[in-house]
């Protein structure tokens, strides 16, 4: 198992941890009904991917 030699201090933990950053969810609009979604999903507003209607709603 990994267990680390030495204890890691203060300065270079914090520093570790400020990468970890709270980012926005990627939206893109969808091309049939303009509203946000997701990238490379399904609209859940009309149902549709690629172009072609592939869930009812």
């Amino acid at each position: 198992m990994a267990v680390p030699k030495r204890k890691m201090s203060r300065s270079n933990t914090r520093s570790r941890r400020a990468q970890w950053k709270a980012m926005p969810v990627a939206t893109v609009a969808c091309p049939q009904c303009r509203s946000p979604k997701l990238p490379h999903a399904v609209c859940t507003v009309c149902g549709t991917y690629n172009g072609r209607q592939v869930v009812e709603v």
